[in-house]
């Protein structure tokens, strides 16, 4: 008989798009996956896609038991109540989806932001392997981040510890998905870029990213403002190194206040727009204090669109 900590057990990835389920071992690895698209986004329509994904992996894991389940889903999670306080992706408030999961598939489910499943994948078979002492930034649609003190998973009082994102660096700034005014996501997450952007090509001040997307909207990504700087656009260069400075700040303040020995940086915006990535590598060395990033190593996540899968998974 395999000891219940040793089970495998299942991860889900919960996006506003997709429910992804995968069967993952003791060790991290994922021994079967699968996903299913949320054709709706109401609570039990979501539950209904997880379930099936889950149960589409483990007929493809074969002949295995598991005894828990873990969900990394983008958005505040009430402590560990399972509770989905806000989840912008997918318009919810409020919403007891570990509860709902739990009745639906039969075992005990713990559901924990994304990032933080993230990072913990990354802490246990990625990127921050042998480190005790981990700060993790992702930024993709929005900016996320996750902190691992002495080999544990830091998630404070109510479960919202390393809320990177909602920091506030304007005040009474652009509105933020999260509800709140000024946060850093709704500077330099990925949709809010976009949306600043999209505005800079309605004001016809921007020749560069009129060229960069023929003057259609709707291609911009985020990767449109970088580029139009490099092209050496000046409204462009403008927006794209104050938002620069605000993400470069804003980590180097935490290698400060946290005192990482490891911090991994990912994301598709990060990845994608290799400048103001080096921008805050540069940034962190330049801004942080010199005591708190003797010996830091800054190093790229390891493991991809896993990694939130994995670590949700262990975290069960």
């Amino acid at each position: 008989m395999i000891e219940k900590d040793r089970m495998p057990r299942l991860g889900i990835d919960l996006g506003g798009t997709f429910a992804r389920a995968a069967v993952v071992d003791e060790q991290g690895r994922i021994l079967a996956a699968d996903k299913v698209a949320l054709s709706e986004r109401t609570p039990s329509a979501v539950v209904e896609a997880i379930a099936r994904a889950a149960q589409q992996a483990l007929k493809a894991a074969g002949a295995v038991d598991v005894n828990a389940c873990g969900v990394g889903a983008a958005g505040q999670i009430h402590g560990e109540s399972g509770v989905l306080a806000v989840a912008p992706n997918l318009g919810w408030r409020n919403v007891p989806l570990g509860a709902l999961l739990a009745e639906r598939l039969g075992h005990g489910v713990r559901v924990v932001n994304d990032l933080r499943a993230a990072a913990w994948g990354e802490f246990n078979a990625g990127a921050g392997r042998g480190s005790q002492d981990m700060y993790t930034v992702f930024v993709g649609s929005g900016v996320g981040s996750a902190v691992i003190a002495n080999g544990r998973l830091v998630t404070g009082g109510s479960g919202l510890a390393g809320e990177l994102g909602h920091t506030k660096v304007v005040p009474n700034g652009r509105k933020c998905g999260c509800g709140e005014l000024g946060c850093l996501e709704a500077y330099v997450g990925g949709h809010n870029l976009m949306a600043q952007t999209r505005e800079l090509l309605a004001s016809g001040k921007s020749p560069a990213i009129r060229e960069l997307t023929g003057g259609d909207p709707e291609k911009i990504t985020p990767v449109t403002l970088e580029k139009a700087a490099e092209l050496g656009d000046a409204v462009a260069s403008e927006l794209y190194e104050r938002v620069a400075l605000m993400l470069t700040l804003a980590v180097a303040n935490q290698v400060t206040v946290l005192n990482p020995a490891r911090l991994i940086l990912g994301g598709g915006v990060l990845t994608h727009c290799p400048g103001l990535r080096r921008r805050v590598v540069e940034g962190v060395q330049k801004y942080a204090s010199t005591t708190s990033r003797e010996g830091l190593l800054i190093t790229e996540a390891e493991l991809g669109d896993d990694s939130g899968i994995i670590g949700a998974a262990l975290l069960a």
